[in-house]
């Protein structure tokens, strides 16, 4: 018990009166021994740690644990640390953008404490102020980007959160780890307004894809036209390929292609 009692290395710093209370205390845990063993003996579990406070003091710069620690029952008091990695969601966030387009963003953060002493010494509920971080930092990330930049680059808007919230917290003891955006909703005109949009645009690019085919179907019958006229018995093989295919698809009317050459020729016969 002296050596976990003199560890102290601010223990110069109590006072005379601090040193008397210790003192105190001692004796107390001597006389009362051993019933006292089981105010003066505590667990910590493989995740937490204890941070131990003598008359107000933070005895060691070193948070205690896993495993068993000894305080005095008069003049220690001890706060238990969660070290596991803390989910919480983003509420859903009004935000106006650069471009003055309002949207409803929310997100996820996953954080951690990797400090003790600070998370307990330095702020007053280190998981509620960094989840009311969260929410200002998320405005203020978000205010900084446009619509187009808000909904293709999730990725770099959540690294730069995550650098934002774990420069913040870190005098706090807390390791920001991810941060995720999980919906971003936009209003119900806009909505209707982006999808005629990308209709309108679907469309365009579907009539070029058109003329673009009409215009290589053009100049392919233009090539062929050009070798049927060298060749006349080429326009012949055609017209038979034209009716075996036909004749294929057992129709009951087959319409026989007669060539032009033909009716010219009894036109001039006539005339």
């Amino acid at each position: 018990i002296a050596s976990a009692l003199f560890a102290d290395k601010n223990s110069g710093k109590l006072g005379c009166c601090g040193w008397l209370l210790v003192f105190i205390s001692i004796i107390f845990v001597i006389v009362t021994f051993p019933l006292t063993i089981f105010m003066c003996v505590k667990i910590v579990k493989e995740y937490e740690r204890a941070v131990i406070f003598r008359l107000g003091r933070i005895t060691d710069r070193k948070a205690k644990g896993p495993g068993l620690f000894l305080i005095l029952p008069c003049t220690d008091n001890f706060v238990k640390v969660d070290l596991r990695t803390v989910s919480f969601d983003i509420p859903p966030q009004e935000i106006l953008t650069k471009d003055s387009v309002t949207v409803s963003v929310d997100g996820v953060v996953y954080f951690r404490v990797y400090c003790p002493i600070s998370a307990v010494a330095n702020v007053t509920n280190a998981h509620s102020s960094t989840r009311l971080l969260a929410q200002t930092t998320l405005r203020n990330v978000l205010g900084t980007k446009n619509l187009a930049e808000l909904l293709s680059d999730r990725e770099g808007i959540s690294l730069s959160m995550q650098e934002a919230l774990d420069e913040a917290t870190h005098p706090w003891g807390i390791k920001v780890e991810r941060v995720e955006i999980k919906d971003v909703k936009l209003p119900q005109q806009l909505q209707r307004a982006m999808a005629a949009e990308a209709e309108a645009s679907r469309e365009a690019r579907a009539k070029i894809i058109a003329a673009e085919g009409e215009m290589k179907a053009s100049r392919a019958l233009k090539e062929a036209s050009l070798v049927m006229a060298d060749s006349p018995s080429a326009l012949q093989l055609r017209y038979l390929q034209t009716l075996n295919t036909i004749a294929a698809e057992k129709n009951s009317t087959i319409v026989f292609p007669l060539p032009i050459d033909i009716i010219q020729h009894f036109m001039h016969w006539k005339a």
